[in-house]
C-alpha cells in the first residue's frame, strides 16, 4: 500500500530520472505498484504532490528545532534565524529537487505554485513569533505596519531561497551569509528605533501639553 511518503519519493527520484512529470498518473502508479485510486487518496494532481513535498520541508525544519531545549528562550529573531538555518541544511539533501522544482515551474512576480502549501505552514510560523516579539516588546507594534512583518520575513524568504538556487559557494556558505545579514537587517526595521521614540514622544506632548484643546480638537 503507498504512503504519502512513498508517492513523494517515487515522485521526486522520477522526475529527477526523467527531467520531467509522469506522463500520467496511471502510468506513475502501475511504476511503483500501487493504483490511480491510491494515488488520489492523498494528491489530486502531481502538483499537489510537489507542494507537498515543500511544505514537508518547513515542517520538518519547525519539528527540528521546536524540541531543541533552548528554543523558548530564542527571541522573535533568534526563532527566525534559527528556522532558516534550518531550514537550508535540510534543503541541501534535496537540492537537485529543489532546483528543478522551482526551475520547471518558471520565475512570477507572486508565490511560485509549489509553494503554496510551505507559504501557509510558514506564515503560520511568522505570525507565532512576531506576535511573540510584539508583545515581549523586542518590535515595535506601528499601527497598520505590524500586521505586514510577516509579508517582510516571506520576502525574505524568497530572497534567500532564489539566491541558494544560485549559490556555488563551497558548503552554501554564502547563503549563511545571505541569511544573517537578512534577518538581522529585516529584524533591525521591525524593532524600536529613535523614530519610534520620537513620534510616542511627540504624541505624549500633543496629549499632555494643552496643545490638543488649543487646536479645537
Amino acid at each position: 500500500m503507498a504512503t504519502i511518503e512513498s508517492i513523494q519519493n517515487a515522485y521526486i527520484d522520477h522526475v529527477l530520472t526523467e527531467g520531467t512529470q509522469p506522463k500520467s498518473v496511471y502510468i506513475f502508479a502501475k511504476n511503483i505498484e500501487t493504483t490511480e485510486e491510491e494515488f488520489y487518496r492523498y494528491f489530486g494532481s502531481f502538483a499537489g504532490v510537489e507542494q507537498s513535498i515543500w511544505a514537508d520541508f518547513a515542517r520538518k525544519t519547525l519539528a527540528e528545532i521546536e524540541t531543541q531545549e533552548v528554543w523558548a528562550q530564542y527571541t522573535s529573531r533568534e526563532k527566525a534565524l534559527s528556522f532558516f538555518y534550518a531550514f537550508f541544511e535540510l534543503l541541501k539533501g534535496r537540492r537537485s529537487f529543489a532546483v528543478y522544482s522551482l526551475n520547471s515551474h518558471g520565475r512570477t512576480l507572486g508565490t511560485p505554485v509549489v509553494l503554496e502549501q510551505l507559504k501557509t505552514v510558514f506564515e503560520n510560523f511568522a505570525d507565532s513569533i512576531l506576535k511573540q516579539g510584539l508583545e515581549s516588546g523586542e518590535l515595535s507594534d506601528r499601527k497598520f505596519f505590524a500586521k505586514r512583518y510577516k509579508d517582510g520575513l516571506w520576502m525574505q524568504f524568497g530572497f534567500v531561497l532564489n539566491f541558494w538556487i544560485k549559490d556555488n559557494s563551497a558548503g552554501f556558505e554564502k547563503t549563511d551569509e545571505a541569511i544573517e545579514k537578512g534577518i538581522n537587517v529585516t529584524f533591525d526595521l521591525f524593532e524600536r528605533t529613535p523614530i519610534d521614540n520620537l513620534i510616542d514622544y511627540g504624541k505624549f506632548l500633543y496629549n499632555n501639553s494643552g496643545f490638543k484643546e488649543k487646536a479645537g480638537f
